[in-house]
C-alpha cells in the first residue's frame, strides 16, 4: 500500500505545484507587482506541505500498524491458546498464523488459528486502504491551506529553504543516533563478553576454539577464545593485499596523472575504477575457482605444497578489489599539486622523474596516505572474499600459502545456527566486532591527521 500513497503523493504534489505556480503569476499580473519569490519555489512549497506530512504519518502508520494487529488478534484468541504464554510463544502464535494467512500451511492448524488467520487478512487489508485514504486525505488537506498562502508577498523560498535545513538536520541526526546505537549495541554486548573471558584472555591468548556447548543435548569443548590467531591472520591477508595494490595502484596514478595522454586517461581511468564496483561475492568466487586451483598447480609444479584456501589467494584477489581506492585518490592528488611547484623544478632542470620522487609526490602525500590507509581499512574490513577463499581455522602462522582465519570470518561463523546472545561463543562476535570497529576508527583518524598535517605545509 506504500507505492499507493507516494503515488497520491506524487499526484496531488504535482498538481499543488502546478497551480500555486500559476495563481502567484496570475496574482503579480494582476496587481502589477513583483513577486518576491520566483513562481517555482511557491510551487516547490506547496508540494512539500503536500507530500512531507503525509509521507512521514505512512512511515508511522507502517511502524505500528503490525504491533497493533498483533495484539488485536492474540486478544481474539481463546483462552486456552493464550494462557500462560510468555513473549517467545506468543511470538511463535503470531508467526504462526501470519503463516498460515501468507499460504504457508504446514501439517492441520488449529481452527482457532485459521480463523484469526482469515482476521490477520482482513485487517491488514482494511489498514492499508486506511492508510492511503487518511494519507491522501491529509495530503490534499495541506495543498487546500498552503495554496491560500500564495500571494506575491510571501517569501516562498525562505519557507522552502526553512524546510530543506529542517530535513537536512533530520538526516543528520537520523545518521548520528544510527552511529550511536550501532556503537552502543556492540560495546554491550562486547562488555557481556568480556564479564565471562578475561579481557586478557582475549587479547593475548594463542588458542581460538571457540566451538562450546549451547545445549545441554550437544557435545563441544570447553572453548578456547584467545584471539591472537585471528589477528594474525587478519593482518597477513590485509599485509599482502596491500603489498599487491600500494605499487600498482600508486604507479598506475602516476602514469595516468603524469604521462599518459587526455584521451588514454579517459578511456582507462573509467575502466579502473570499474573493479570498485564488483560486487566482492565476484572476486571470492574468482579467488576460489580461479586463483587458489592455478596457485595450488603452480606450487606443485615447483614443490611447494599450498594449501586449498590461503592468505595469499584472498589477499591477491583482494589487492585487485582494493586497488581503485588508491589509484584514483592519488591520480586526484596528484593533480591537484599546483602547476606552479611543477614549472619551478622544470626551471630548476629537473627532470620529469625527479620533479614526480621530489615535488609532487611529497606534495600530494596527504591524498596518498589518505588513500591507503582507506584502502587499508577496506582490505581489514573485508568479508565475502575471505570467507570464500581464505579458511576458517585459526592458525599461528605467517606462512601466506597456509590457511588462516580472519576476523570477519570469525564473526560470520559465530553467527551462524543457533544465536543465543547469552554465551560465550556468539559473544565473541561482538567483542571482535569491536576490536574491528576500534581498528578501522583509529586508520581512519590517522589518515585525518596525516591529510591535516601536510596540507598546511603545501597548501
Amino acid at each position: 500500500m506504500l507505492e499507493l500513497v507516494i503515488l497520491a503523493l506524487v499526484v496531488l504534489g504535482f498538481i499543488g505545484f502546478l497551480t500555486a505556480r500559476r495563481r502567484v503569476v496570475a496574482m503579480a499580473a494582476e496587481s502589477g507587482v513583483h513577486s518576491h519569490s520566483l513562481p517555482a519555489y511557491h510551487g516547490t512549497f506547496v508540494a512539500l506541505w503536500v507530500g512531507l506530512p503525509a509521507l512521514l504519518l505512512a512511515l508511522a502508520w507502517l511502524l505500528l500498524q503490525d504491533s497493533v494487529i498483533d495484539y488485536l488478534i492474540l486478544a481474539g484468541l481463546p483462552e486456552h491458546i493464550t494462557a500462560g504464554l510468555d513473549d517467545a510463544r506468543r511470538s511463535l502464535v503470531i508467526s504462526e498464523i501470519r503463516s498460515i494467512a501468507n499460504g504457508q500451511v504446514f501439517g492441520d492448524p488449529r481452527p482457532e488459528l485459521v480463523a484469526a488467520a482469515a482476521r490477520l487478512k482482513t485487517w491488514g487489508s482494511l489498514a492499508g486502504w486506511a492508510m492511503v485514504a487518511t494519507c491522501a486525505a491529509l495530503g490534499l488537506l495541506g495543498l487546500l491551506l498552503t495554496r491560500q498562502r500564495v500571494h506575491p508577498d510571501f517569501r516562498a523560498r525562505h519557507g522552502v529553504e526553512r524546510i530543506l535545513d529542517v530535513l537536512m538536520i533530520a538526516c543528520a541526526v537520523v545518521a548520528i543516533v544510527t552511529t550511536l546505537g550501532i556503537v552502543a549495541s556492540l560495546l554491550f554486548e562486547a562488555f557481556r563478553f568480556f564479564e565471562r573471558i578475561p579481557l586478557g584472555e582475549f587479547l593475548f591468548g594463542l588458542n581460538w576454539e571457540p566451538q562450546i556447548a549451547i545445549r545441554a543435548d550437544q557435545v563441544a569443548g570447553h572453548g578456547a577464545f584467545g584471539a591472537v590467531p585471528v589477528f594474525l591472520g587478519t593482518l597477513l591477508v590485509a599485509f599482502i593485499a596491500m603489498t599487491f595494490a600500494v605499487p600498482v595502484g600508486l604507479l598506475a596514478a602516476i602514469y595516468l596523472a603524469q604521462y599518459s595522454g587526455p584521451r588514454l586517461r579517459t578511456t582507462v581511468k573509467p575502466l579502473l575504477e570499474i573493479l570498485a564496483g564488483i560486487p566482492t561475492v565476484v572476486y571470492g568466487f574468482f579467488a576460489v575457482l580461479t586463483v587458489a586451483p592455478a596457485m595450488r598447480a603452480f606450487g606443485a609444479a615447483i614443490g611447494l605444497d599450498v594449501a586449498p584456501n590461503s592468505a595469499l589467494a584472498a589477499g591477491g584477489v583482494m589487492g585487485i578489489m582494493i586497488i581503485p581506492f588508491i589509484s584514483s585518490l592519488s591520480d586526484d592528488a596528484l593533480n591537484a599539486v599546483p602547476r606552479s611547484l611543477r614549472d619551478g623544478s622544470y626551471a630548476m632542470g629537473a627532470t620529469k622523474a625527479e620533479t614526480i620522487r621530489q615535488v609532487l609526490l611529497p606534495a600530494a602525500l596527504p591524498g596518498i596516505m589518505g588513500g591507503v590507509l582507506l584502502a587499508l581499512s577496506r582490505a581489514i574490513g573485508e568479508t565475502m572474499i575471505v570467507v570464500m577463499a581464505a579458511g576458517l581455522i585459526a592458525k599461528m602462522t605467517v606462512n601466506p600459502l597456509d590457511s588462516v582465519t580472519t576476523v570477519t570470518v570469525q564473526i560470520v561463523t559465530l553467527l551462524i545456527g543457533d544465536t543465543e546472545f547469552d554465551n560465550p561463543k556468539t559473544l565473541a562476535a561482538f567483542a571482535l566486532g569491536l576490536v574491528l570497529f576500534l581498528t578501522t576508527l583509529g586508520l581512519n583518524v590517522i589518515a585525518l591527521r596525516i591529510v591535516q598535517k601536510y596540507r598546511e605545509k603545501y597548501d
